[in-house]
């Protein structure tokens, strides 16, 4: 039978953006969290030889060498020398241009899987951590599966105790994708003429004053600074989440998904109910990760 791997999505709690590199990356400080309900699935089973690694469907708009699930094989491959013969069913679940992480972790699952079975070609964590990050920023983090800081450009990860039980998730996912490499230009941009405001540009006005949380949570997105002028939906879905009683909201990464906590699951669930007239909406218990070790 085929191994079945899941690959989770991400929300990022909070995201600050630092220097621009020598290199082209950015240096970043963000707080990790998975989000174990909405999950793509990695179906692996031994192919013929001289096949490769056969990935399907075909991701549109992604020629077969850059899905990042053959780039993960064909780099470990390289490392190593271990480079089995397989065949890939790729279910896709998480949405792409959302900030979820969808393909760093589809990634990460397939370093996790052949680093099972590479034997004594097997990388240690810190080789196989570098390997993951010169696939993408945030596979390191999906390599390592539970809540995390991020330092670097990604690759540096302090694990945390994340408790997260009181709340339930509002994960809105707009048909929009927003070009993680244009979020970063808009940010050099506005950044070479001025400091961006760390307090969003939100209106912070609740229309159901029944509803405003009590006790709100702080979090934060640079990214918002660049994005919501250009794209002014994710802002008012912002808004929206926050005036139907989100204790937080915030956007996931470079966007387009948006993120809320709520502390009373009744009202996320009706918050859920209407926005689903408009946009996708996943829904999710949220738990307490505990101490984590690496």
């Amino acid at each position: 039978m085929p191994d079945s791997l899941a690959a989770p999505a991400k929300i990022n709690l909070f995201l600050r953006i630092d220097a621009r590199r020598a290199d082209g990356y950015h240096d970043l400080e963000s707080l990790f969290a998975p989000v174990t309900g909405l999950c793509d699935t990695l179906q692996i089973a031994p192919a013929a030889p001289g096949l490769g690694c056969a990935v399907s469907p075909d991701l549109p708009g992604t020629p077969p060498e850059k899905n990042l699930v053959f780039r993960a094989w064909r780099a470990y491959g390289q490392a190593t020398g271990f480079a089995p013969d397989i065949s890939v069913a790729l279910t896709k679940r998480i949405p792409t241009g959302m900030g979820l992480g969808g393909g760093s972790s589809d990634a990460a699952a397939m370093l996790r899987w052949l680093n099972g079975r590479a034997g004594s070609a097997a990388l240690e964590p810190e080789a196989l951590n570098a390997l993951a990050a010169g696939l993408g920023a945030d596979v390191p983090f999906f390599l390592l599966g539970v809540p995390a800081v991020a330092r670097g450009i990604g690759e540096l990860l302090t694990p945390v105790d994340l408790d997260l039980s009181a709340f339930t998730l509002v994960l809105a996912l707009p048909p929009v994708h927003v070009s993680t490499a244009w979020a970063y230009g808009r940010w050099d941009a506005l950044t070479a003429s001025q400091k961006p405001s760390r307090e969003g540009l939100t209106t912070g006005q609740h229309t159901h004053k029944r509803r405003v949380s009590l006790s709100p949570v702080r979090v934060w997105n640079d990214f918002e600074a660049a994005v919501f002028p250009a794209f002014a939906d994710l802002r008012r879905l912002k808004e929206r989440l926050l005036a139907l009683g989100a204790a937080c909201a915030v956007m996931s990464g470079s966007g387009a998904g948006i993120a809320a906590l709520f502390r009373n699951d009744r009202l996320a669930l009706d918050a859920a109910d209407d926005l689903r007239t408009k946009v996708p909406v996943h829904v999710e218990t949220l738990r307490h990760w505990g101490v984590a070790k690496r």
